[in-house]
């Protein structure tokens, strides 16, 4: 499985920025996946995840209310909207798949494939 991030950028504090995570193969369908950040200097942190189906997701209780992760399956990608951006929020993400969970997955070391990272700057 190979995932393309993308829809990163520079963004003005309150704006919103959705990200894409496309995935190769035809079992995207059946993961787990998941979003990222890290910042810089810091570690890398969960974000978001979502189940195979979209029917059952989980955030980071920080971002609740202002991220919304969602997938369609018939174009094999996932998605991260963000609103309300803070500078707070300015990382890399990452999309991953966790491909032995169908479920939402927390655990970083649970996913076994990774996009390369988009960049989000929030700045005025």
């Amino acid at each position: 499985v190979q995932l393309q991030a993308s829809g990163g950028g520079l963004v003005q504090p309150g704006r919103s920025l959705r990200l894409s995570c496309t995935a190769s193969g035809r079992t995207f369908s059946s993961y787990g996946m998941g979003w990222f950040r890290q910042a810089p200097g810091k570690e890398r942190e969960f974000v978001a995840a979502i189940s195979w189906s979209g029917g059952n997701t989980f955030y980071a209780d920080s971002l609740k209310g202002r991220f919304t992760v969602s997938r369609d399956n018939a174009k094999n990608t996932v998605y991260l909207r963000m609103n309300s951006l803070k500078p707070d929020d300015t990382a890399v993400y990452y999309c991953a798949a966790a491909s032995r969970y169908a479920g939402v997955v927390v655990h970083r070391a649970n996913y076994d494939y990774w996009g390369q990272g988009t960049l989000v700057t929030v700045s005025s």
